[in-house]
């Protein structure tokens, strides 16, 4: 399963089109999209070593961010205007959009960042 597949629901990121209903970003085509770049544990530098699953969840959707060491976190794709929260909802993830084209998705002491395309007009409501 591709992650460029689910980021399309990720990047529903009504959170960045304030109340637009449409999808604010679109994945960006990558080659090995199944792994991102991630910083875990408060690590300073980013490496590409994180696997990323999408899960049907009865009628949830969810992104599960795998960690080398066998940990993982899981999100829910929402379309509230917060694009994703933590499905275990322990603590709150936080997305922030990147220059590069990505977004950055942040709970706790791990990170990811995620290939996104923001849309022009995202962000106005």
């Amino acid at each position: 399963m591709r992650i460029s597949d689910s980021l399309i629901l990720v990047a529903g990121l009504a959170l960045l089109s304030g109340c637009s209903s449409e999808p604010a970003a679109d994945p960006l085509a990558t080659g090995d999209d199944s792994r991102v770049s991630c910083a875990l544990s408060g690590e300073t530098e980013f490496t590409d070593k994180c696997d990323v699953e999408r899960v049907q969840n009865g009628d949830r959707r969810e992104l599960v961010m795998r960690h080398p060491d066998g940990g993982f976190r899981r999100f829910e794709i929402v379309t509230d205007g917060r694009g994703l929260v933590s499905a275990d909802g322990a603590e709150e993830a936080v997305v922030t959009p990147l220059a590069d084209g990505r977004i950055q998705l942040s709970v706790g002491d791990d990170r990811y960042r995620i290939p996104a395309t923001i849309r022009p007009g995202a962000g106005g409501g």
